[in-house]
């Protein structure tokens, strides 16, 4: 019972550092990365579409990207919606391509970027910490049940913080990878 309550809140911390990393690489760095646009929401056929689904996304060389609509009619809702998006990036197509030139940032920039990356780390932190309250109310509940005894709910206690704080260092680290991504010119 205890076992499947700890796994249960590790499987849901992993989700949820998976879900922190794919957010962290929707932040601009000064490298192209298909990462920057893919999740962009896209106006197709009347139903918001991620970008990946409706085109190729590469990036050629360091600064630039390169999408290849599948659909040439969706290009112009493509284009509008990168120029919608947070990302501060101007696109330009060809009728066939578009092709996003990516400027190197300021520093002024990367300072508000980095402050952004701040700010998801910290969101995140208290998503584990509401998921590591989470699982001690159920352990709470079940030493009150009688299915577990008080020492059964110290170990899971301590089982639970060392899960948590394995789960906390691995966002501080993708936060900090992060800030040294964006710190390099």
């Amino acid at each position: 019972m205890v076992n499947e309550t700890l796994k249960s809140i590790e499987d849901r911390m992993k989700s949820s550092l998976k879900v922190f990393r794919a957010d962290l690489a929707t932040i601009r760095t000064g490298h192209a990365t298909p990462a920057l646009v893919e999740h962009i929401k896209v106006e197709y056929a009347g139903v918001p579409t991620p970008l990946n689904q409706l085109a190729g996304i590469s990036a050629p060389e360091a600064g630039l990207l390169v999408i290849q609509p599948w659909d040439k009619s969706s290009i112009h809702n493509i284009e509008k919606a990168i120029l919608k998006s947070e990302l501060g990036i101007n696109p330009s197509n060809d009728g066939n391509i578009i092709r996003i030139a990516i400027p190197p940032l300021s520093e002024e920039r990367r300072q508000e970027l980095i402050k952004v990356v701040h700010r998801r780390v910290e969101e995140r932190r208290v998503a584990i910490r509401s998921l590591r309250h989470d699982a001690m109310n159920d352990l709470r509940k079940m030493e009150k049940d009688k299915e577990i005894s008080q020492d059964e709910h110290k170990r899971a206690q301590d089982q639970l913080q060392k899960i948590t704080d394995v789960f906390m260092a691995e966002i501080e680290k993708f936060g900090k990878d992060k800030e040294q991504e964006l710190l390099e010119v």
